[in-house]
């Protein structure tokens, strides 16, 4: 078995305090990726970069108090990489890779567009460089899962005021579409949702009024996956019962042997 967490901790200091690391030391995972670090590296203790015996590895951004991923693994990997080659994205901390013969996992943040138009902006940049990306990832032979953040609700079914947000970020026409064809055209699978067709299963909910608990949430962090290891996942869990950050963690159990 190989359980895979996904959990973005709104700031790796917040979610520490709030029990993080406990929880996680309790999962029996082999890999936690995580999103939105907000730390840089000089921010990061021993309990932060290899929390019981985990090999850690992180991407920061240049920017102080933003962005920034990890990838914790049980298995010391063949290689790491940070970064995809994009210099204005790289530059934000937003993808850390680990590779082992047949399998790659990946923690990836994706812009989030709704604080400005600008930002809006560079997230469509953002979709537009990260899809090659993602194809030649497909391409490279190994079985992928891609974890992480993705500030994208794919349907209807993934947001609880799906009417009302038509024309927000996070729910436009044009990235519903982009990670439609991901589905749809390039053979991804959202994994989540393979296991999961339930309704009202979300992973992010806003701080204002009563959104979490009322549930008025969106399903915005995923297990994006190749299909032959998307076809051994068998388990699947969205953690509530703490709460560590305005995401919950995603969990994903696969009978797939590193």
């Amino acid at each position: 078995m190989l359980r895979i967490i996904s959990a973005n901790l709104n700031g790796i200091r917040s979610a520490s305090k709030k029990g993080f690391f406990e929880w996680m030391g309790k999962q029996d995972a082999d890999m936690v990726c995580v999103q939105e670090l907000k730390a840089q590296a000089a921010d990061m203790t021993e309990a932060f970069l290899a929390p019981h015996g985990y090999h850690g590895y992180f991407h920061y951004a240049e920017k102080k108090g933003y962005s920034g991923v990890g990838l914790y693994t049980r298995h010391k990997p063949e290689r790491v990489i940070t970064g995809f080659g994009n210099p204005e994205f790289d530059s934000e901390g937003r993808y850390v890779e680990v590779q082992y013969p047949h399998l790659a996992v990946i923690s990836v943040y994706v812009p989030s567009g709704s604080s400005s138009e600008e930002r809006q902006q560079a997230k469509f940049r953002f979709m537009e460089v990260f899809l090659p990306h993602l194809l030649e990832l497909k391409a490279s032979g190994r079985e992928i899962v891609l974890c992480g953040d993705v500030n994208i609700a794919h349907k209807e079914i993934d947001i609880k005021n799906w009417k009302g947000n038509l024309k927000n970020s996070g729910f436009l026409p044009e990235e519903r579409a982009w990670i439609g064809q991901l589905f749809d055209t390039h053979g991804y699978v959202d994994v989540f949702r393979q296991l999961d067709p339930r309704p009202e299963q979300y992973t992010w909910w806003s701080n204002r009024g009563q959104a979490y608990a009322k549930n008025v949430g969106w399903r915005i962090d995923y297990h994006l996956a190749t299909p032959k290891i998307a076809g051994t996942a068998h388990v699947c869990s969205i953690y509530k019962d703490e709460k560590f950050s305005d995401h919950a963690p995603l969990s994903i159990d696969y009978d797939y042997p590193l």
